[in-house]
């Protein structure tokens, strides 16, 4: 899908150097749908941040604006280990900014996709102890924003940030995150999020709660246990039309079916996280980390 950077020419190397308030931008650390991300060094604290930079484009929206600023503002009231934190939001001259932790690690989408890459077979896809690891503790985040009115609305391994050191998961890019209120009094006019990973009431622009992050997680638990989504092979229009239309066709096979490593007790997991009917989900996040655990309980105890 197209992002805002896609349709302006923008000189990432001409703010190099540029100072926002006491933190310096240093380089370009990465291109999200919704800005550019810097690394910069606060002088105060002596540490690096990371930078979140939308230009004043003339293809910039006013939708495009508002969200940006809803981000800022969301996470400013979430406070949990694996949330991403603010510091700061302001706006200069030609562009909008926020100032956030740095986190040191890399995503789970890169991290899912160099494993791929590792020539012995077994070690192509996470251990299943630390795929459980990881989902759980996005789910305890998740559930936590919840619990505050926060719906993510594109959650997926791209937006989960894995820390170096402590291995520890983070979640980030609230861009498209609505609040409780919003998202479950009315439909929503335009369908946002990943294809892959939306639910079919997020594909279909009707209003989504919080049960349309626990799908999402869900398929990301799928192809962490997998290496990738079964599915066919088709364009953003198509992946859409599907989801609206035929839900219960997206797999093309049974988790189990996809991977040894899905036994009959963790299909049952991922089935009801991913059930294409709201009503027959995990009611809350809680309840979807919880079996998690047991299950992980019981196979340490086999």
């Amino acid at each position: 899908m197209s992002t805002i950077l896609d349709k302006i020419s923008f000189d990432c190397a001409s703010f190099i150097g540029r100072e926002l308030g006491n933190v310096t931008i240093i380089k370009e650390l990465g291109r999200g749908n919704r800005g550019v991300v810097f690394i910069g060094f606060q002088k105060s604290l002596r540490r690096q941040v990371a930078v979140k930079i939308l230009p004043k484009a003339s293809t910039t929206t006013e939708e495009d604006r508002r969200r940006f600023q809803d981000e800022a503002e969301i996470l400013a009231v979430l406070s949990h280990p694996n949330i991403i934190p603010i510091f700061e939001m302001g706006e200069e001259k030609e562009f909008y900014f926020q100032i956030m932790q740095l986190i040191n690690g890399s995503d789970l989408n890169n991290i899912i996709k160099k494993r791929l890459l590792h020539p012995v077979q077994s070690k192509k896809i996470l251990p299943l102890d630390q795929t459980i690891d990881i989902v759980v503790q996005v789910l305890d985040g998740l559930g936590y924003a919840h619990d505050e009115g926060v719906i993510h609305q594109d959650v997926k391994p791209a937006n989960i940030l894995i820390e170096e050191r402590t291995k520890r998961p983070l979640i980030a890019d609230f861009g498209i995150a609505k609040t409780q209120q919003i998202a479950g009094s009315s439909p929503i006019d335009v369908i946002i999020g990943s294809p892959v990973y939306i639910s079919p009431e997020q594909a279909s622009a009707d209003a989504t709660d919080n049960r349309t992050d626990i799908y999402s997680v869900g398929i990301m638990l799928l192809k962490m246990l997998v290496g990738t989504v079964p599915r066919r092979r088709e364009k953003v229009a198509q992946i859409l039309l599907r989801k609206i239309r035929e839900p219960d066709t997206f797999f093309t096979m049974l988790p189990s079916e996809a991977s040894p490593l899905i036994d009959g007790e963790m299909e049952k997991i991922i089935l009801k996280a991913v059930a294409t009917d709201c009503e027959k989900r995990y009611k809350d996040c809680y309840m979807f980390r919880d079996d998690l655990i047991k299950y992980r309980q019981r196979r340490l105890s086999r």
